[in-house]
């Protein structure tokens, strides 16, 4: 093993596709007496600027053949990098077949995610997979005793440092973990491939599932302070967290991410001007409303309690007046598409609120995957991008709901759909006025919705429960009466679920008893 006095570099292969900072690197590599080996595009470069450069053919003695498909595939090249300097045998092999060692491996790939995302055909993306590049980052990774390996510009300062501290050589910490850099750069890499060819194939879960993410940041500690947490970004550009700008305020922290991702995906399911107030990955006030502000003042109005330091998702631009109405309501994140100067301006007098700015609303119909861990693997499954279809709802009462009822009943389960089972929602008007998440039973679930939207009413100063006169939505089927006619007792008017309890028949005779109007939807919405 090598020890760690610094290894000189004597000669060097560059071959980028991403051409940042290529001609600075190149110019000081050359002043510290390094060779430079190079290939296509980037020896042109190289020597437009004037910069001593040695054609990778030239080195090797052999053509680019195949289209530039085999040109660095070549034992004068491997065995210049793989070559293990303190093997006797390997020294012997290098002076027996010509070879000379090489020290730096300069070289990032193909762009590969890049074709396939701007749609190109077949043919394109398959000549956009590289092969001789992760050949070499691999073999220089493996054999870091000796030989260092940058895989992208943002690592070219490091070196260069590293080069002028110890005299144009590099030290085993630093190889090492460019070594390990580098083997995510391939393994990602070969995930994107990998990804892409299953898909063409029609493949959403194909034998081997590989991903990869890039760290964002590394977050002050996770849920809780006394566990460790980082972010990740998979590069997709969806609309929301992971693509936000943040304006203003302190940095997120891992409750704030999984809070907001919650609030902005709900948001998007609205046309309407909406806001969403989350608090612990549950909504606690929706609403759509005429305007941005008045849909704030409806959704605040469900559990005023609840929102003090919660997130606000919006689906409109954040203007001054919506600013102004949150007055010294303490929150932790604001997120929406844009943001008008006066807005930003004054927001910026509260310092620690985070102010994310998306540029645009996501799909909530998008085809998208959700990854959970659990002990010794990982559960993968599509994402619940399903709407409501008004043409399959179902009305299987006597009585038929009002036409503002039905608004109401889709608004009510399309919530359902973002809390927490089980998961009882009552709206009125475009708003919810109660909802009740995450309990064990269906019937706690809607006697807590009840019990939030009377809390909420006696704030208002109201002389009866919000929850009169509202719908109720379920995100799964009722199994027995009891948690239908909690509802009743709260006194929605009009239920909405998913049906398909052996006791269908039960529940609705219930609901006629009581004189509600039910639909189903056919499909649940359970979240866990």
């Amino acid at each position: 093993m090598a020890d760690a006095t610094p290894v000189s570099i004597a000669r060097a292969i560059i071959s980028v596709s991403d051409k940042t900072g290529l001609v600075e690197l190149g110019r000081a590599l050359a002043a510290h007496g390094v060779e430079i080996l190079s290939t296509g595009g980037s020896a042109k470069a190289l020597a437009a600027a004037g910069i001593a450069v040695t054609e990778v053919s030239a080195h090797t003695g052999f053509p680019e053949i195949m289209d530039g498909r085999v040109k660095t595939l070549h034992p004068t090249v491997h065995g210049g990098i793989l070559a293990r300097r303190d093997e006797a045998e390997h020294l012997a092999a290098m002076e027996r077949h010509a070879i000379r060692p090489i020290d730096l491996v300069i070289v990032n790939l193909y762009p590969f995610r890049e074709t396939v995302a701007r749609g190109a055909a077949w043919d394109e993306c398959v000549e956009n997979i590289d092969i001789g590049g992760p050949a070499m980052i691999r073999a220089a990774a493996k054999n870091h005793d000796f030989v260092a390996v940058v895989t992208a510009p943002a690592q070219y300062p490091a070196l260069l440092e590293e080069l002028s501290a110890h005299g144009g050589g590099t030290t085993l910490p630093l190889r090492r973990r460019l070594a390990a850099e580098a083997y995510a750069h391939t393994a990602a890499y070969d995930a994107a491939v990998a990804g892409w060819m299953a898909a063409q194939a029609g493949e959403t879960f194909p034998a081997t599932f590989v991903a990869a993410a890039e760290r964002r940041q590394v977050l002050r500690y996770g849920e809780n302070p006394h566990q460790q947490a980082a972010f990740y970004t998979t590069g997709e550009q969806r609309a929301g967290v992971a693509t936000a700008r943040q304006v203003q305020g302190k940095e997120l922290s891992f409750n704030n991410f999984n809070d907001t991702d919650a609030a902005f995906e709900l948001a998007a399911e609205f046309v309407q001007p909406a806001v969403v107030i989350v608090k612990h990955a549950n909504p606690c006030g929706v609403a759509t409303g005429a305007t941005i502000l008045d849909a704030w003042g409806r959704a605040l109005a469900c559990d005023p309690v609840s929102a003090f330091g919660g997130i606000v998702a919006i689906n409109r631009p954040l203007d001054k007046a919506l600013v102004d109405a949150f007055g010294k309501l303490f929150l932790e994140v604001i997120i929406a598409p844009d943001a008008t100067e006066e807005a930003m301006a004054a927001l910026a007098r509260k310092a620690n609120l985070r102010l994310l700015l998306t540029g645009g609303m996501p799909d909530p119909a998008a085809a998208a995957m959700n990854l959970r861990s659990v002990a010794g693997g990982y559960l993968l499954q599509t994402r619940d991008a399903r709407a409501i279809d008004p043409a399959a709802l179902q009305v299987v009462t006597k009585r038929q709901p009002t036409p503002q009822e039905m608004a109401d009943l889709v608004f009510a389960f399309t919530i359902a759909k973002h809390v927490k089972s089980n998961a009882i929602v009552y709206a009125r008007d475009g708003a919810t006025v109660g909802i009740g998440a995450g309990q064990m039973s269906r019937v706690d679930s809607a006697r807590m919705a009840a019990w939030k939207a009377e809390e909420a009413g006696r704030i208002a100063g109201l002389t009866e429960s919000p929850a009169k006169g509202a719908v109720a939505a379920s995100d799964a089927f009722f199994p027995f009466a009891d948690g239908l006619l909690a509802t009743a007792a709260a006194g929605a008017t009009a239920v909405i679920q998913p049906g398909g309890s052996m006791r269908d028949a039960e529940v609705i005779a219930a609901a006629d008893e009581a004189g509600l109007a039910m639909v189903l939807t056919g499909h649940r919405h359970f979240r866990h």
